[in-house]
């Protein structure tokens, strides 16, 4: 039910999400250039690796080394908005349609993560990762990784039709205030080092 309630809502908002992709995709090529996509391999269901897209938000700007500079140095305002929007975020429905990610779910995050996880923190990969999820929509980057972990877990072991429902809702109304975009002191969320 969860996965054809994913399809048709899809399917449902093509003639919205259409014109609205074409329009990102246009600004994106505009105010940071080429690639549009930013493609990265992330752990989906049972932690199987699939490859993950969004509209690209950060410029590619290297240091003397040839080393990437800090995401607080190479996200643009523009970048910023897009990433407040969740616009960024679209490329992710195509995932949907695939089957690799579900609508809801815990958002997938790095490989390199996977052996920094509890046996308790790892349970989130018995589902389907999410373009949204119960941790998104109670905090998202501003809240510490044990807490999204266990908002994580905790939809593992509830998540039901309503549910999702409800997320989707409480996400749309996160969208429009902007509210745990980032973590207190970063742009985005500082990385996961494991848990005490």
């Amino acid at each position: 039910m969860k996965r054809l309630f994913d399809l048709f809502l899809i399917l449902l908002s093509l003639p919205l999400l259409l014109p609205l992709y074409s329009v990102v995709v246009w600004l994106v090529r505009y105010k940071l250039g080429s690639p549009v996509l930013f493609r990265q391999v992330r752990p989906g269901k049972d932690a199987k690796p699939f490859g993950m897209v969004k509209f690209r938000t950060m410029t590619d700007e290297r240091d003397a080394n040839g080393e990437l500079l800090p995401d607080s140095e190479r996200l643009t305002p523009f970048g910023k908005k897009l990433r407040s929007s969740s616009l960024d975020e679209l490329p992710g429905l195509w995932s949907v349609l695939k089957g690799d990610m579900s609508l809801v779910g815990p958002r997938p995050l790095l490989v390199e993560y996977l052996p920094l996880y509890s046996a308790e923190q790892a349970r989130r990969h018995n589902v389907r990762p999410g373009i949204t999820g119960w941790a998104q929509v109670n905090g998202r980057n501003a809240i510490s990784w044990e807490e999204k972990f266990k908002l994580d877990i905790w939809y593992v072991d509830n998540q039901s039709f309503w549910l999702d429902i409800k997320i989707l809702f409480l996400t749309v109304k996160k969208v429009f205030v902007k509210d745990g975009i980032s973590a207190e002191g970063e742009v985005t969320m500082h990385k996961f080092t494991g848990s005490e």
